[in-house]
């Protein structure tokens, strides 16, 4: 997620003193200590949310939820128009899956009238469980996870995927004729691509490491995404036994780029710990992405932004300690994302819209 099992949030969660479904006023015009976001507004109001993703119009938003309140065990999908987020705290959104499972990483489908998300609902129709600690953290890559899509009502139109394990984070690109996402049918976690409708599936990354969470540039050309890269022996062995029992452990991670044929692969960050969550700038030579680089207790995410060349880093957010899931609308106005401002010291990650001021 993408993919986020609610991921970050175990990293990220401050010590609850209010009730968790507390619901608190909109915020907007935040100080100018973050210059890029104007008119900062708070969209939902408890729960974890994450992951929205704009409508080609930049019109609606579809994200993921496990808001208690919204008759949820574990995340599914929910979608709404934009102009209907942050009005009313206690309106609940469209919800988009089945609400079977666990679900993850959903974004619109060229026409505006059907999402593409995963789902392990077809393997069990209970919430998968969590790993248990063990005083690592890891990230639980479930077997079952497939790509389907569905319009407004939550019916099921499409499955995109049918192949044995962990096929999700999925993402459209702006053309609308191509579809990344992330797969370990060849024995790892690498990057794959697709035609809109499922078919021509290829794989695109080959190295060793978790490649996932990625996205398109905006001319459709080139892909954006997170990676590791376990470089010793110890590393790699390491790394391939958690993966034989579903796991990944994130704290390492690099922002790289790739043409959509996995031809001219780039690391773009060197920075250290987890850096994830990237997403082009509208116009291309820039990458927004979130970090901890920068924290000495590791829990401390903000956003960033870099040119696609790995120079010119500056610091985009400053408000609370989770920032991530940056994603600009497909007309450049606006940026969305998660954090954990504002939420009075429950456990609550919830969305924010803001226009984006170059």
């Amino acid at each position: 997620m993408k993919y986020t099992p609610f991921f970050l949030f175990a990293l990220v969660w401050m010590p609850l003193s209010h009730a968790q479904t507390m619901h608190t006023a909109p915020i907007e015009n935040l100080p100018s200590s973050e210059p890029h976001l104007a008119h900062v507004k708070q969209l939902t109001f408890g729960g974890d949310n994450a992951e929205a993703y704009w409508s080609f119009d930049s019109k609606a938003i579809t994200f993921q939820s496990n808001f208690k309140n919204w008759g949820v065990e574990c995340d599914q999908i929910f979608a709404s128009p934009i102009k209907k987020m942050g009005q009313d705290t206690t309106r609940k959104p469209t919800m988009i899956s089945t609400g079977l499972g666990r679900t993850t990483c959903a974004y619109f489908m060229p026409d505006n009238k059907h999402i593409l998300y995963a789902s392990t609902h077809e393997g069990d129709s209970a919430c998968p469980p969590s790993p248990e600690s063990t005083g690592k953290y890891v990230w639980a890559i479930y077997s079952d996870f497939d790509i389907y899509v569905a319009d407004w009502k939550g019916n099921i139109t499409n499955k995109l995927t049918d192949s044995p394990g962990y096929d999700a984070e999925g993402t459209v690109s702006p053309d609308g004729k191509s579809i990344v996402f992330t797969s370990t049918r060849s024995g790892d976690l690498e990057l794959w691509v697709m035609d809109i409708d499922g078919g021509n599936q290829r794989q695109i990354t080959t190295e060793l490491g978790y490649d996932g969470g990625a996205f398109f540039s905006p001319d459709s050309k080139k892909l954006v995404f997170r990676a590791s890269r376990p470089d010793t022996e110890e590393e790699r062995t390491k790394y391939k036994d958690l993966l034989s029992k579903g796991l990944v452990e994130p704290s390492h991670m690099e922002i790289y780029t790739c043409n959509v044929d996995g031809s001219e692969l780039k690391q773009v960050t060197h920075l250290g710990k987890a850096n994830w969550a990237p997403f082009y700038h509208p116009q291309g030579q820039k990458i927004l992405f979130s970090s901890n680089h920068h924290s000495k207790r590791g829990y401390d995410f903000q956003l960033y932004m870099i040119n696609d060349d790995g120079t010119n880093l500056e610091r985009i957010t400053s408000n609370s300690i989770f920032n991530a899931f940056p994603m600009f609308s497909p007309d450049g106005k606006k940026l969305i994302f998660s954090s954990n401002r504002n939420n009075h010291g429950t456990r609550n990650t919830n969305l924010f819209v803001a226009d984006w001021v170059d």
